[in-house]
């Protein structure tokens, strides 16, 4: 952590307490309050932690108010047109962008971890046929401590490397499975002949019956997606990732935990949800009416896919996922496909609204991610799972770090406790 430079004043009850401050590399400063109980005797209180940072990091930095997110540094923007997925996972995780012969090693380190266990087939096999992809993730992950014992030991460095390299390569079989699964068709293995995004495509779309070939825009568009989704800053399933990590829980366990959080409407369902709302209105002629809901104070209605909890700008990721859209939808000969035609017409009618621009209600990475899904052909409960698929090295980078942390202590987050206080016990009959 950097040094700390300046402090604040805290005044209670007449007596001041000096509190150091830290001056981040970027981003605004931060009231270091670690020993305000001992001080004090007093709390903060901030739901949601939107005013608390419960770790330092080097991995990832938003700007909301700029709308910039870097990774190590790098603008999203130019990741996601200059790189690939792969080469991202390798700055995520070792905090710089690799030569031709590291981004090699890595890329077949991953490549030749992507099968599975063979038993882990039974695994898939013992839920209902309808259960949904996302469940059967969160089963299937957790369920990973059973068959790689070798790569558990959290305090060993070789042993998190190996579950790393694990996770990102094993996610897209674990997903495409769960899909597969879930229509009720053959597992399909990985070819290590295909690139990360391809080898996800194939897993999910072909069938013994005959030949399937990637298109390599589709191949991209998911890269890009994949890409634009792999880390976010401390945001809800990554902060869920860190808490279970702090315990000493095992790596595919926390990860477990990542997917739960993720699986909510408003984390990694969001894109879902918009694509619903899309099809609900239909028809461009109804956006006057959806737009006058969202804006009438007394319906709760509200359009889904615009602002975000951290942008107060436009969502840069928005801008590539939006032209991703157009490709795929021209590819697919869908360009005067409905649902983007009201997507389109609906950003611009909000863009012209002085009531979502004073707001800073900007279209959101979620906006367009929906619409290029299910052009691709997976149904809406996929979307989750590959969201996952594309976090997960986020969350891997985020637990790397954390438990390398000489500062890691056991999260424990105090209340505002407004219950009873202390009441003796009333036997049953006199009450």
């Amino acid at each position: 952590m950097a040094d700390s430079k300046k402090s604040a004043t805290l005044n209670i009850d007449g007596t001041e307490y000096e509190l150091p401050m830290f001056t981040p590399t970027a981003g605004p400063d931060v009231i270091d309050i670690r020993k305000l109980y001992a001080q004090t005797g007093a709390f903060t209180y901030d739901p949601g932690f939107t005013s608390t940072a419960s770790c330092d990091s080097t991995i990832t930095f938003i700007d909301g108010d700029k709308g910039e997110l870097l990774h190590r540094g790098y603008p999203i923007d130019q990741l996601a047109s200059k790189s690939h997925f792969l080469e991202v996972c390798y700055l995520l995780l070792y905090g710089e962008l690799p030569t031709g012969a590291q981004l090699e090693d890595f890329e077949n380190r991953v490549t030749n971890h992507t099968m599975l266990h063979e038993q882990m087939q039974n695994f898939f096999r013992g839920f209902r046929r309808d259960a949904h992809p996302m469940a059967v993730m969160v089963g299937v992950v957790g369920a990973m401590s059973a068959f790689y014992h070798d790569s558990t030991d959290i305090s060993d460095p070789w042993q998190r490397e190996v579950a790393s390299i694990r996770l990102i390569a094993k996610m897209p079989t674990i997903a495409a499975w769960a899909y597969k699964y879930h229509v009720g068709q053959p597992f399909i293995y990985p070819r290590n002949d295909l690139d990360y995004a391809s080898n996800f495509l194939r897993m999910c779309f072909a069938v013994p019956a005959e030949e399937y070939v990637v298109n390599p825009i589709l191949s991209r568009a998911m890269d890009r997606i994949f890409t634009l989704h792999a880390d976010h800053e401390q945001n809800a399933s990554t902060s869920t990732v860190r808490l279970a990590s702090s315990s000493g829980a095992n790596p595919f366990a926390c990860i477990a935990a990542g997917i739960a959080c993720l699986w909510g409407p408003a984390h990694g369902g969001a894109n879902q949800a918009c694509l619903e709302m899309l099809k609900e209105i239909g028809t461009p002629d109804r956006i006057p009416e959806f737009i006058a809901r969202a804006k009438d104070k007394n319906d709760p209605y509200r359009l889904m896919g615009f602002g975000h909890r951290v942008y107060k700008n436009f969502d840069p990721r928005a801008k590539v996922m939006k032209q991703s859209a157009d490709e795929v939808l021209d590819l697919l000969g869908v360009e005067n496909n409905p649902v983007l035609q009201v997507a389109k017409e609906l950003e611009a009618a909000a863009l012209a609204d002085p009531y979502f621009s004073d707001k800073k209600l900007f279209p959101n990475v979620d906006f367009y991610s929906g619409i290029i899904l299910e052009a691709m052909g997976f149904p809406t409960s996929m979307f989750t799972p590959i969201f996952a698929v594309a976090r997960t090295v986020g969350w891997i980078s985020q637990w790397k770090e954390q438990i390398s942390d000489p500062q890691l202590k056991i999260g424990r987050p105090r209340q505002l406790y407004l219950g009873n206080t202390l009441r003796d016990y009333t036997d049953i009959e006199n009450r």
